[in-house]
């Protein structure tokens, strides 16, 4: 075993004997090392149950003869973080994550790990490290919030954004909001629709990184305790059957993972994180190949942002098992899973408890919502190197559309032009110098977007930018463009009124200006500069583009 370096021999007396002083006796140092690695914090209602989860996660390791150590990473919420300078720091986050769980798995030598984790970027910083680390890991996603209720309907956090717009426009008052505000988010948990944590806790699942049912199991539910407890028994067979992280995350499992995506109409930052994950095991996923899939898969669910299903409807329907079911037939069923088996045969274990609903809410490949997958890969002399969009909450009206743009330098004065009524209907609003190099960081744009959408303007105003979008968005927001402005990519020469032409179906992104034109404005063109300092300064330097997965070079 790894941890025997640390243990064993009469030269370990030393180390032995440190370990004692925290009270642990033989029988335990002589058992396999298990870290138990939780990004459990104060800040996040998606973390704030974690310390529970882990606790149940030890049981089961105790009761299959391991020794649990845990341990605990950072966490950024991305809803308190948003729309300030705090999102800056949230992507890079997931690169530091990653480095810290190297940092304290390797100088412990642990044998195996269990991973209790959730959210946005956090949990592709631990399954990024799970493939670095390369031993026999599992992982246990925190799950999702239920939804809140107001006016006798359900809602989400993202119903508290776009209120923030329904104010501006006159179409709630004040009192309104804040009621909205005591009640849409009730409890611990991912927030309640298929946004960016959800979408990874289901993708996590697809992978084959979790037990089956994890993904979805919702953050209150004894079944998720249950989970936990398996999944720590679990790791201790891994261990014995040496299956490690980069047996299961194949190329065939990250198409498995896309295809799913697809289906279920997830955020298009898996974009950014899945390449990203892929990279810690040597694959290289392009952003070609999200486009590919998802014009071969069907959008099975309709879950909020882009439709009026919760998280907690798609797991009583059979969650990401009852999704991939029914495209079973475009799977690689034949990748192994933490489970031990391999993904057709957990799927010949399926029980679907729900009829009615797993009808009503995965529909069959003859029925989708939408022929295609939820995202969509843009290109054109705008996004030489792509963009992406989440093209399953886009209203059929404005697939296609053609605007004079209103450029903007930076996400506050883009939302402020927004809220003070400063947007017209049909404009296309250009955010830049917000990319991975130029934000830095990346920051997600749900202001401006929920904004758009509170105000009325989701169904005629387009939004593009280099930087990226919460799992939360709808309506035609285009984003992750590459190469991104700071690196004098043509968004960085686009000019006030400017004619934008977007069409969603044909994966065109184009300036509608000359070649000689854009030459000319990019040999005028001059990087601006930004005092940096710390982390940002140092992250600016080294992180590649989004079409890249925005990792470090």
């Amino acid at each position: 075993m790894k941890s025997d370096k640390t243990k064993k021999g009469i030269e370990r007396a030393p180390h032995r004997s440190l370990m004692k002083a925290m009270g642990m006796i033989n029988e335990e140092i002589e058992r396999p090392f298990v870290g138990i690695v939780n990004s459990w914090n104060e800040f996040i209602p998606g973390h704030i149950h974690l310390d529970k989860l882990a606790a149940a996660a030890k049981s089961g390791i105790r009761m299959a003869g391991g020794t649990p150590f845990e341990f605990h990473t950072i966490g950024v919420c991305d809803g308190i973080a948003m729309g300030h300078e705090g999102m800056k720091y949230s992507l890079p986050s997931r690169e530091t994550i990653a480095d810290s769980i190297e940092l304290q798995v390797q100088a412990h030598q642990l044998d195996a790990l269990l991973f209790v984790t959730s959210c946005d970027k956090i949990l592709p910083g631990h399954l990024m490290a799970a493939a670095r680390i390369n031993v026999p890991s599992i992982f246990v996603t925190g799950g999702p919030m239920c939804p809140g209720i107001f006016n006798d309907e359900q809602v989400d956090l993202i119903s508290v954004f776009e209120a923030i717009g329904k104010f501006q426009a006159g179409e709630m008052t004040e009192e309104e909001v804040k009621d909205l505000e005591e009640g849409a988010c009730p409890g611990v948990g991912s927030c309640a629709g298929l946004f960016t944590a959800n979408t990874m806790g289901c993708i996590t699942e697809a992978l084959g990184m979790s037990l089956p049912g994890c993904g979805t199991s919702m953050a209150i539910d004894s079944k998720k305790f249950k989970i936990a407890k398996k999944s720590g028994m679990q790791i201790m067979r891994l261990l014995k059957e040496n299956i490690k992280p980069r047996d299961i995350m194949t190329e065939k499992a990250f198409e498995n993972a896309i295809r799913v995506d697809m289906a279920i109409g997830g955020s298009t930052n898996t974009a950014l994180h899945l390449p990203a994950i892929a990279n810690e095991c040597r694959i290289k996923l392009s952003l070609d190949l999200f486009d590919k899939l998802s014009r071969e898969t069907p959008h099975l669910t309709s879950i909020r942002p882009g439709g009026p299903h919760f998280m907690l409807d798609l797991d009583r329907a059979g969650g990401i098992q009852g999704v991939m079911e029914r495209i079973k037939d475009k799977l690689n069923l034949d990748c192994i899973t933490v489970t031990g088996n391999s993904l057709g045969e957990n799927l010949k274990e399926l029980k679907i408890l729900n009829p009615k609903k797993n009808m009503d809410v995965i529909r069959t490949v003859d029925n989708p919502y939408h022929r295609e997958g939820g995202i969509a890969v843009l290109k054109g002399n705008l996004a030489p190197r792509g963009s992406v969009v989440k093209q399953s909450a886009v209203d059929s009206k404005i697939l296609k559309h053609s605007g004079p743009a209103r450029v903007f330098d930076c996400e506050e004065d883009a939302n402020e032009a927004i809220l003070r009524g400063r947007i017209n209907k049909g404009d296309v609003i250009v955010i830049r110098y917000e990319g991975p190099k130029g934000g830095p960081g990346m920051r997600e744009m749900l202001a401006p977007t929920s904004a758009i959408a509170g105000m009325g303007l989701s169904d005629s105003v387009a939004l593009i930018t280099d930087g990226r979008f919460s799992g939360g968005t709808r309506g035609p927001c285009i984003g992750h463009i590459s190469p991104e402005a700071m690196e004098g990519g043509p968004i960085a020469i686009v000019q006030e009124g400017d004619i934008i032409e977007i069409d969603i179906p044909n994966r065109k992104l184009n300036l509608k200006v000359s070649e000689e034109e854009i030459k000319r404005r990019l040999k005028k063109w001059n990087k601006p500069e930004k005092k940096l300092t710390g982390v940002l300064s140092r992250y600016s330097k080294v992180v590649s583009s989004a079409d890249k997965g925005a990792v470090f070079e």
